[in-house]
């Protein structure tokens, strides 16, 4: 019985969240907080720029933090800061990357917090530079941040439902 109940709201979660990817698609970009089909191929696109190098950070930031965790091991405790950076970073860009990528009404906030934490980040990393690890992470958090404040300018600000 209850392997029938958990396929059926399994079932009833992927045809929601078709509904909402159609709604999207045939309100002209409405839904994601464009105005219409003119400006959603900018805006759409900005969206998926962002998503890609929140996507790139992450996987840099984590294999960063691998690898600090490695150099801490080894008596290298100078890395333990930004292991701890890389980890926080890797988990605000995985946040971003996922709501930016479905056009979350919350995108400008996260990518805000995001294009914060990948300055932190890629600081700390930069202060490294003669390791190949921190500064293919400097440069991820960078490109990252860059992407975020350019998604933010195209969705505009304010998307975020204004708290009561």
């Amino acid at each position: 019985m209850s392997r029938r109940i958990l396929l059926g709201a399994a079932g009833a979660a992927a045809l929601a969240l078709i509904c909402l990817t159609g709604l999207d698609a045939s309100a002209g970009g409405k839904a994601a907080g464009g105005k219409g089909t003119g400006e959603k191929g900018h805006h759409h696109g900005a969206f998926e720029k962002c998503a890609k190098a929140c996507t790139e950070c992450l996987r840099e930031c984590e294999s960063c933090a691998h690898h600090c965790a490695h150099l801490v091991a080894a008596g290298k405790k100078e890395h333990f800061k930004t292991l701890g950076t890389c980890i926080d970073c890797s988990d605000f860009c995985a946040a971003a990357a996922r709501i930016v990528s479905r056009h979350g009404p919350m995108a400008t906030t996260i990518c805000e917090s995001c294009a914060k934490a990948c300055d932190t980040c890629g600081a700390a990393c930069e202060k490294h530079m003669d390791d190949q690890h921190m500064t293919r992470c400097a440069k991820a958090c960078r490109d990252c941040a860059r992407e975020c404040r350019e998604m933010i300018k195209h969705a505009g600000h304010g998307t975020a439902p204004a708290p009561r």
